[in-house]
């Protein structure tokens, strides 16, 4: 049968490869590292002004022991927020209408579910948490972005995603 003038053809699919989605993660990390410095900074002043005063009062140093708990308390919360905050950026920003983090938007590159159209919040939420597994294997589930045929890494295959240029 011939080809009709209804008959379009699909626009090809570019598919963003792993030194693309590296510079894009680079720029998603400074910009979250400046920002968590904004909440960090404070509470370590509080933590280190208030070591020097226990010092300065003349604390004994086998007291000090009792203050680790606060210590270790502050840093797992930190560690807490700090996940919980790039978890809402990644998978926000990735089912926004962006399609992307500001390091993607800035490259021109965007998630993108199987069939090309914008990702969920859930999706985009299995995406991150798949990057847990692509980072625990030594890094092997991000440099599959390198040599698989579409550009997935492992948590792009978990989620059933796609990174694409624009």
């Amino acid at each position: 049968m011939e080809n009709t003038i209804y008959e379009q053809e699909k626009p090809k699919v570019v598919y963003a490869g792993f030194w693309w989605r590296f510079l894009a993660y680079i720029i998603d990390d400074l910009l979250i590292g400046a920002v968590s410095w904004i909440f960090i900074l404070p509470i370590m002043a509080i933590f280190g002004i208030s070591m020097y005063s226990l010092k300065e009062a003349g604390m004994d140093p086998a007291d000090a022991e009792l203050l680790m708990l606060p210590i270790i308390f502050a840093s797992t919360s930190i560690g807490i927020l700090a996940t919980i905050l790039q978890w809402l950026y990644f998978a926000l920003m990735e089912s926004s209408k962006y399609q992307g983090t500001v390091g993607k938007i800035a490259l021109k590159i965007k998630v993108t579910d199987m069939e090309g159209n914008r990702v969920s919040f859930a999706r985009a939420t299995g995406r991150y948490f798949g990057k847990i597994i692509s980072s625990m294997i030594i890094m092997i589930g991000y440099i599959m972005a390198g040599f698989t045929e579409k550009k997935q890494a492992l948590h792009d295959m978990m989620a059933s995603c796609y990174v694409i240029k624009e």
